[in-house]
């Protein structure tokens, strides 16, 4: 509600604020001349409707007193002060943040109020409060309403300067009440301000300070509280000398790499249905379906990724030739992307997610798994081989359909590990073929996938994890823990296969997970497969590799289906996380549409 729109009550019948001050309220008829002029007409009106054409204003009802002709401008403030003094009051002035108003102010304010006939406290404005990023965390005129709230205050107003001094020299109070802190305080800024007081016959007074508080701490602690991650990605950040403006630059750097990925191509369809039914035969669930929404999927995703992020990737597939697999070609030869394939038999491999709203309530696997015999094996190695020796990194990723044999698999990574710098791998699917990722730089799996390939349900996640590493002869992992975020492990230098403390095997970073919840988890592996890559490849830390792969990842998390994540996603997710802060936002309405039946139509994009 902006203040004015407000309209305003008759104050004479208020009740008594001795339980604050220890003075009757105020009545208009007591009110300095220059205070009563300034607001002739409007102050103490009886209600009326607001001067501007918008929808009629609430009326302010803090015990039926109006409070915002207590919000003066600071010519409006020196009229009342002057008003007041000539009609013999004593005005004392209190002056601060006052961010959160908490108890400690409280007795600050009441303390200043029995100094004095009048009360006016000034509030540094947003511009000039130099307390760390995010303060205030409340807006200067939500600041000054809390104020004028309470009764011991007669008047508030805002101060555009950095110190109070020159409002001071303005206002001349007869009283400037400081907290006790300031008693003995030789900051430069408050001697300035002491000595404009006293320079004018003027006292200055310190407050019992017998309930103190700070609003910096407070607004600290409710940050750990409301956000127990918040102090661990603030850790991190610093830890990695992270900044927006280095990691944007950082982020240039990915462009132009060249990648190539290695892995089956699926196409990922949501079939949107209306609310559910139970049909009649039987205790069967019935769905009728609106919308069809189909995305590329597999290794298609992991090179659209690349492609946003400014990699130049290659995707190395088996594909079938039919109308679909040309159209596929097309979308990621406008992307950069290049795409060689073998072919094999059947349609393209999708999967069908049946949901009510972004609910999944079914999944539908559609095709065969490919099946290569040994031609077309060495077909497959000649073209991966061919382009590693051209690329920076190779990205393998089995998506448990068949491309992958246990056997080839071992094949695969022997023969790639020769010819590129980064060899990143990656699995999804109870039939793909973690363990046999031999030699690998970086493994993406989940605490799930780690655990089924080594049948380890039960030891600690580090133990699970140095088993993998030995086992495979990779020097580090990625390992995502859906809500919990995930752990970049990684190899201690000299580290021992028979030690027996842990900490002498592994390092390990833990990265919260960066959003709430998740709107949809189909692809978020693949989005911080993709970041994390680009960052080895630049020659970030595997620490800033998971903090970007996490990025990336929750970026995915908020959208239903395969969307593509760039490095417009990276920049926004980084600035967010070194930018963030507890924070006061206002809260728009929220609209309701809803929509008729016969608008409901069948896409499929």
């Amino acid at each position: 509600m902006d203040v004015s729109d407000l309209v305003y009550a008759d104050r004479t019948n208020a009740p008594s604020c001795r339980d604050c001050c220890g003075r009757p309220p105020a009545t208009p008829g007591d009110r300095p001349a220059g205070r009563a002029s300034s607001l002739q007409g409007r102050a103490f009106a009886p209600p009326q409707v607001a001067r501007n054409s918008g929808p009629t204003p609430q009326i302010a009802d803090l015990d039926g007193v109006g409070t915002e002709h207590k919000i003066l401008s600071l010519a409006e403030a020196e009229a009342s002060v002057r008003a007041a003094q000539r009609g013999g009051d004593t005005v004392a002035l209190c002056h601060g943040c006052f961010d959160i108003v908490h108890p400690g102010h409280v007795r600050h304010l009441q303390h200043a109020a029995k100094l004095g006939d009048r009360l006016l406290v000034t509030i540094s404005g947003d511009s000039m409060v130099d307390k760390g990023t995010g303060r205030p965390l409340i807006p200067q005129e939500l600041r000054a309403e809390s104020l004028a709230a309470l009764d011991c205050v007669d008047w508030v107003a805002v101060n555009p300067e950095p110190t109070a001094a020159d409002l001071l020299h303005i206002i001349r109070p007869d009283i400037y009440v400081k907290g006790r802190e300031y008693e003995h305080n030789r900051d430069p800024r408050f001697q300035a301000e002491k000595h404009v007081v006293e320079s004018y016959g003027g006292r200055v007074v310190f407050s019992s300070g017998d309930v103190v508080f700070s609003s910096t701490a407070l607004i600290n602690a409710m940050e750990q509280t409301v956000d127990p991650a918040h102090s661990r990605l603030r850790q991190l950040i610093a830890q990695q000398e992270i900044d927006v403006d280095s990691v944007d630059q950082f982020i240039n750097s990915f462009r132009g790499k060249r990648v190539v990925v290695v892995g089956e191509t699926i196409i990922d369809t949501y079939v949107m249905c209306n609310r559910p039914e139970v049909a009649g035969e039987a205790p069967l669930m019935t769905l009728r379906p609106v919308e069809y929404r189909s995305f590329d999927g597999g290794a298609a995703i992991i090179a659209k990724h690349l492609a946003a992020m400014g990699a130049r990737p290659t995707m190395i597939t088996a594909l079938p030739s039919t109308p679909e697999t040309a159209a596929l070609r097309q979308r990621l030869a406008r992307l950069g992307i290049e795409t060689q394939a073998i072919e094999h038999a059947g349609p393209l491999i999708e999967k069908q997610r049946f949901n009510v709203g972004s609910i999944k309530v079914m999944k539908l696997d559609l095709g065969e798994p490919i099946t290569l015999d040994a031609t077309g094996q060495c077909q497959l190695k000649r073209m991966v081989q061919e382009a590693a020796n051209q690329s920076e990194a190779v990205i393998i990723a089995d998506f448990g359909q068949g491309l992958f044999t246990d056997a080839f698999m071992t094949e695969m990574c022997e023969l790639l590990r020769p010819c590129t710098d980064l060899l990143v791998g990656d699995v999804s699917g109870r039939r793909s073929n973690l363990r046999s990722m031999h030699g690998m730089d970086l493994l993406c799996p989940s605490e799930l996938e780690i655990r089924e390939a080594l049948h380890d349900y039960d030891e600690g996640l580090t133990a699970v994890v140095w088993r993998l590493l030995h086992l495979t002869n990779t020097r580090s992992a990625i390992i995502t823990l859906g809500g919990d975020g995930l752990i970049a492990f990684d190899r201690a230098a000299g580290a021992e296969a028979d030690a027996d403390d842990w900490q002498t095997r592994l390092t390990a970073e833990h990265v919260p997970a960066l959003v709430p919840y998740a709107i949809d988890q189909l692809g978020c592996g693949d989005a911080l497969l993709a970041a994390a890559t680009l960052t080895r490849v630049c020659g970030g830390s595997l620490t800033l590799a998971a903090l970007l792969g996490a990025v990336a990842a929750a970026a995915q998390s908020q959208q239903l289906g395969n969307a593509v994540i760039g490095a417009v996603d990276l920049r926004k997710g980084i600035r967010r996380l070194c930018e963030a802060q507890l924070t006061y936002v206002a809260q728009p309405e929220a609209e309701l549409v809803c929509l008729p039946r016969d608008q409901l139509h069948l896409a499929h994009t």
